[in-house]
């Protein structure tokens, strides 16, 4: 049987409980607001992993334009620069607020913001809490005052399904909840629900996250916008253990190199060394590894003995992994991270759809291009949720009926996996694309369980198809080279399964 929360009709309701998520529902406050999160509030999300921290231009020697310029460098000429300066210029008011939630920034004696150094930054500008364990410092501290925020509703362990629409408006939204079905009839939806590395076997991503957001907008009629740039980190613990452990880059930003195993540093004669841009980066361990070679990350002679001090997450994971970073070489590859693409939204987070706003990873505001600059994610994250929050506050609900749907069958991630680690990784190019969307298509079309992971995949391919050049971290090995204009590209679910379907047909007739 179906209920219906009556009780929470016309609330504004946020789903996901990330950085985005938490900021969101804070901002709104005391405005009445609901928070729907699959996990416990605050876990399984990617901000509660993140160690980097906030990149913010704070130091004396850093500015706006200079922060600027190394996200359109990194963006790789796809960055929205009026989007970028308005995210960028709001860092020092994220971290104001922050500290003022509780978070604890690492400060010298002085009582000085610390800055680490990340790869394609020109300056020292990360801010960062408890060395290497930020985003879960962040998270625990609001999730604290979230749950001290008489206005804010939660819940969790429960799984949103699917938006209910009337036409190209909000109604509603279905989930599981407690073994049963539960609606609410609302007219304001955030979706905050994180990004798409569960789609990968390698990955540093909560494994359950397969791009819930993505789907259930793209279900909705949302317009979908960069959905081929995936994001591999190089650098993930090669080990058995999944989701991979993180080596974060600020490892490199201390002075780690990379290596193969013939000792070469491979990374010498590129531009940038080990803090080129992550794409960079990626490409060239994937090549070593394509090669058979293994790669590590070597922090012997930067870091020694110092490395459990100023990397305790990490020096923690590797000696999980029988690894002692100080002493031993550390092994990584690469593997999904950060998804640039999702629904498109504008400058306050609204999508397409009326009623549905988008923030952090599900969302492509236009801030990262072609490519991620390191901790740009964070900063967003905090911004968009505030700038959503600020932008819903000034709607007000809309009395609404929705027409209660069946509830969705529980996701099955584990066919998409299979087809997207195998097609969509660092390195694609025209026939595996064109295998990942003969693939994908059924399990779309067959709407089972399959159907939403599916979805975010064969608009992933769809996209990386009609992309013919090598751009950011979207890397054809058949066109390598990248097209004179860069042109971000835009995309309902419809027009999506209409061209796979054109695609798929086309191959049929030719074999």
């Amino acid at each position: 049987m179906t209920a219906i929360l009556d009780a929470f009709a016309d609330h504004v309701v946020i789903v996901g409980s990330g950085l985005a998520g938490l900021v969101t529902a804070l901002t709104l406050a005391p405005q009445p607001v609901v928070i729907v999160t699959r996990a416990a509030l605050g876990g399984e999300t990617s901000s509660a992993w993140a160690q980097g921290g906030i990149a913010a231009c704070l130091g004396a020697d850093d500015s706006v334009d200079l922060h600027l310029t190394d996200t359109i460098a990194a963006g790789d000429g796809l960055c929205d620069p009026q989007v970028a300066a308005g995210i960028i210029a709001e860092a020092p008011d994220v971290v104001a607020a922050l500290e003022g939630a509780g978070v604890r920034f690492d400060r010298n004696a002085a009582g000085e913001l610390l800055f680490g150094l990340e790869a394609a930054h020109s300056r020292r500008r990360i801010v960062h809490a408890a060395g290497d364990g930020s985003g879960a410092a962040i998270v625990d501290a609001l999730v604290r005052v979230v749950l001290n925020t008489p206005s804010i509703k939660v819940f969790d362990r429960s799984d949103v399904r699917a938006l209910l629409t009337d036409g190209p408006s909000i109604t509603g939204l279905v989930m599981a909840k407690g073994g049963g079905t539960a609606v609410i009839r609302t007219s304001r939806v955030v979706l905050a629900t994180g990004g798409i590395g569960g789609l990968f076997d390698a990955t540093t991503n909560p494994v359950s996250n397969f791009g819930q957001g993505i789907a259930l907008a793209a279900r909705a009629g949302a317009t979908l916008a960069d959905m081929e740039f995936v994001q591999f980190h190089p650098t993930g613990l090669d080990s058995p253990r999944r989701p991979l452990a993180l080596v974060s880059e600020a490892v490199r930003g201390e002075g780690a190199i990379l290596v193969n195993d013939r000792g070469d540093r491979f990374m010498s004669g590129i531009d940038g060394a080990e803090l080129a841009p992550r794409d960079v980066v990626a490409r060239a361990v994937s090549a070593e590894l394509s090669c058979g070679k293994r790669v590590f990350l070597d922090a012997r002679r930067a870091l020694g003995d110092r490395f459990g001090s100023r990397f305790p997450t990490i020096h923690r994971l590797c000696r999980e992994a029988g690894i002692d970073p100080a002493r031993q070489l550390i092994p990584v590859r690469p593997a999904a991270h950060y998804h640039m693409g999702g629904v498109a939204t504008d400058r306050n987070g609204s999508s397409s759809v009326s009623g549905l706003w988008v923030v952090g990873e599900a969302a492509s505001t236009g801030l990262h291009g072609a490519n991620r600059l390191a901790s740009n994610s964070l900063l967003e994250a905090a911004v968009m949720g505030m700038r959503a929050a600020r932008d819903v506050r000034g709607t007000g609900p809309l009395r609404v009926t929705p027409v209660v749907s069946v509830l969705p069958p529980p996701v099955d991630i584990s066919a998409t996996r299979s087809i997207v680690s195998r097609h969509l990784g660092v390195l694609r190019n025209g026939g595996a694309l064109h295998g990942a969307i003969a693939a994908l298509l059924p399990l779309v079309e067959a709407d089972g369980s399959s159907a939403d992971p599916a979805i975010v995949g064969l608009l992933i391919a769809v996209f990386a198809m009609l992309r013919t050049e090598t751009r950011g971290a979207h890397a054809r090995t058949d066109f390598p080279l990248k097209l004179a204009v860069a042109e971000r590209q835009t995309k309902t679910l419809a027009a999506a399964i209409e061209i796979a379907r054109n695609a798929t047909h086309s191959l049929a007739r030719s074999a």
